[in-house]
C-alpha cells in the first residue's frame, strides 16, 4: 500500500504557510502524514503552524534545534532546508512510509497532484524522484519557470523510498538537489519534472536574499557538483536573457569563478565526475541538434489550469 510522509522545512513563512496548508488539505490523495518543522522562524509562522495542527489530522509540527549559520548567515549555502528535512525525518520511524515528498512552504498545489505523481510513480517502476513544474509571478502575471525535463526542483520533490535508501538521502550541503539527483540516475533511476502539474511558487526561485545573490549561488552550485567551465560559460549566456538581463548571467558565472577560485569543497566522488561529464557532452549534442531542426518562431504562452485561474 502506497504511503506518503511529506516534509516542508518553514522559517518566517506568516505570508504564505497558510495558503500552501490549505492546498495540502485539499487534496484528492493527501499525505499520509506531514511534518512542517519551524526553523527559528521569528514572524508569525508558529501560531498560525499551531493552529493548522489543530485543524489538520495528519499534520505534526516541529521545532528544529537552531544551528550556528556562519559569517555571512546565508541559509541557501549552508543547506538549511536540506538539514531541516533531514532533522525531521530522522525524529521519526519513517520505514512504513513508501514515498518521501519535500514541500516548500511557499508553494500551492493543484488539488489533484499527490494523485497524479503517485500514479506516474505506479506506472513507471523506474521512476525515482520526480516532480511538477513551478508558475511564479511576473511582469505579465503568473508564468511558467521551466526547468529541463531531468531537472526536479528541490521545492517539490517525491522520491520512492527505494531511491532515497539507495542514493543516501540528502546531502546537507548547497547544491543537494542537484546531487540527489545526478545519483540516482547513476543508479540505473529516472528522475522527472511533469510539465503538466504546475503548481504556483509565491516567490521566485533563489531570490531570498536578492536576484543576483541567487544567480551567483546557482553558479557556485555548478561549480561544486562539477560542471565543466564550457558548459558554464554557454550557461551563463542563457542565464543572461533573464530579468535583470545581461547581469544574471554575469552573476552567475562570477558565481562558479569565485567558488573556483575559493576551492570550494566539490563532489569528491570519480564516479560521479565521470557520469556529470558524459551527462552534459549527451546534452550538448542534443542541444546542438535541436537548434538545426528548430523553425523560426516564438515561444508558445505557458497555459496556465483553471484552477488557478479561479483562485
Amino acid at each position: 500500500m502506497t504511503r506518503l510522509l511529506l516534509i516542508t522545512p518553514a522559517r518566517d513563512e506568516a505570508s504564505h504557510i497558510e495558503r500552501t496548508a490549505r492546498a495540502v488539505a485539499a487534496q484528492t490523495r493527501p499525505p499520509d502524514r506531514w511534518l512542517i518543522v519551524d526553523d527559528g522562524s521569528t514572524d508569525a509562522t508558529p501560531s498560525l503552524l499551531r493552529k493548522l495542527q489543530a485543524e489538520l489530522p495528519f499534520l505534526t509540527v516541529l521545532s528544529a534545534p537552531q544551528a550556528e549559520l556562519g559569517e555571512n548567515g546565508d541559509r541557501l549555502a549552508f543547506a538549511a532546508e536540506a538539514r531541516a528535512f533531514n532533522w525531521a525525518l530522522a525524529s521519526m520511524d519513517a520505514a512504513g512510509f513508501t514515498h518521501l515528498g519535500k514541500l516548500d512552504a511557499d508553494v500551492e498545489l493543484p488539488p489533484e497532484y499527490f494523485d497524479n505523481l503517485l500514479a506516474r510513480f505506479a506506472e513507471q517502476p523506474s521512476l525515482g524522484i520526480a516532480g511538477g513544474d513551478l508558475l511564479e509571478p511576473g511582469p505579465q502575471g503568473w508564468q511558467l519557470a521551466p526547468v529541463p525535463d531531468y531537472h526536479v526542483r528541490g521545492a517539490m520533490k517525491l522520491y520512492s523510498r527505494r531511491c532515497y535508501d539507495e542514493i543516501g538521502g540528502i546531502e546537507e550541503r548547497l547544491g543537494w538537489d542537484t546531487i540527489d539527483e545526478t545519483y540516482a540516475r547513476m543508479m540505473g533511476y529516472e528522475t522527472r519534472s511533469f510539465r503538466e502539474l504546475l503548481a504556483r511558487h509565491h516567490r521566485p526561485v533563489a531570490t531570498a536574499n536578492g536576484a543576483l545573490r541567487g544567480r551567483a549561488r546557482h553558479g557556485q552550485c555548478a561549480y561544486i557538483v562539477r560542471y565543466g567551465p564550457g558548459w558554464v560559460l554557454l550557461r551563463s549566456f542563457k542565464v543572461a536573457c533573464s530579468r535583470p538581463r545581461v547581469i544574471s548571467g554575469l552573476a552567475f558565472f562570477f558565481g562558479y569563478l569565485r567558488a573556483a577560485l575559493r576551492r570550494d569543497e566539490r563532489v569528491e566522488d570519480e564516479r560521479f565526475r565521470r557520469f556529470v561529464a558524459a551527462e552534459l557532452r549527451t546534452r550538448l549534442r542534443r542541444a546542438s541538434a535541436r537548434l538545426l531542426r528548430r523553425p523560426h518562431g516564438g515561444r508558445e504562452a505557458a497555459q496556465v489550469p483553471p484552477f488557478f485561474v479561479r483562485s
